[in-house]
């Protein structure tokens, strides 16, 4: 049980990291001046209820928040976002790294727009009109490329794919054809190989995507993954509920469900297996 008091206590402390103000009161005020009830609800419920439960820590929320934000298109939230995930302790080639994860998960088209709106974020950060060319991925041939995904493969489905690169890739394309092809090739020998995020958040990033998207059935495969990766059931739960706010409930009840019914397979494996 809470009272508004207290609701509004917890949200002007996450506001004042979030925003890095030193003057919460004061941007709270501005929210419900501009938005009435809509802003009234923001900072008691939004900051107030749900950026200030313990099951995520605030750099994790920003976290799977820009992701959310990125991969439905909200360029306005995105930039407050950015700057937010920045205050939270998210380095820029984190958020970078989230826009190169939404590219595989949910499109290039979505990923190239929100990277134009992170690099003026970034741009009026550090007062220039253009930032400095950046590098691209280093070349990387097929043999490094499916030895890296049949890496990535172990870890995400826990040592139940084969250690040979050719079974472990030759069971994906029997699958699904190009599309396997293209899965163990680049999205697992490429993006997630790569160090800029730990594949813990690479995993929450995922499951973020998945559940905005509503795409249960895959859902069921990195619900999994990332309790193997290293996130508890809390947590991924918690990519749930935060998605209440910024996807709608019903999203967030699919996702809530698509999750409970991965773990309930993986305890129903355990209860057969003895484990």
């Amino acid at each position: 049980m809470s009272t508004q008091a207290q609701r509004r206590a917890a949200a002007l402390d996450v506001l004042s990291t979030l925003a890095a103000t030193d003057d919460p009161e004061r941007s709270a005020g501005s929210m419900e001046r501009r938005h009435g009830s809509l802003g009234g609800f923001a900072i008691d419920h939004v900051l107030g209820d749900l950026w200030s439960r313990p099951q995520l820590s605030r750099r994790d929320r920003s976290l799977i928040v820009v992701a959310f934000l990125v991969t439905i298109g909200a360029d306005a939230e995105l930039t407050a976002h950015v700057r937010g995930a920045l205050n939270h302790g998210l380095t820029r080639d984190e958020i970078n790294e989230v826009v190169n994860q939404v590219a595989g998960y949910g499109g290039f088209p979505r990923a190239m727009h929100a990277t134009r709106i992170v690099d003026r974020v970034f741009a009026e950060l550090d007062g220039v009109e253009r930032l400095p060319a950046k590098e691209p991925p280093p070349p990387v041939d097929d043999p490094e490329r499916r030895a890296a995904a049949t890496d990535v493969m172990g870890t995400l489905f826990a040592g139940r794919t084969s250690p040979d690169p050719a079974e472990a890739r030759a069971g994906i394309v029997d699958a699904l054809g190009g599309v396997g092809e293209m899965a163990f090739d680049w999205g697992f020998g490429e993006l997630w190989a790569r160090s800029e995020l730990s594949r813990r958040d690479r995993s929450m990033v995922t499951v973020a995507i998945l559940a905005i998207l509503r795409c249960t059935e895959e859902l069921a495969v990195h619900v999994p993954g990332a309790l193997n990766h290293g996130c508890s059931r809390d947590e991924v739960e918690e990519i749930m509920v935060q998605l209440t706010v910024y996807g709608g409930f019903p999203r967030a009840v699919e996702g809530m469900r698509a999750t409970r019914a991965a773990f309930a397979k993986i305890d129903a494996r355990a209860a057969r297996s003895g484990g």
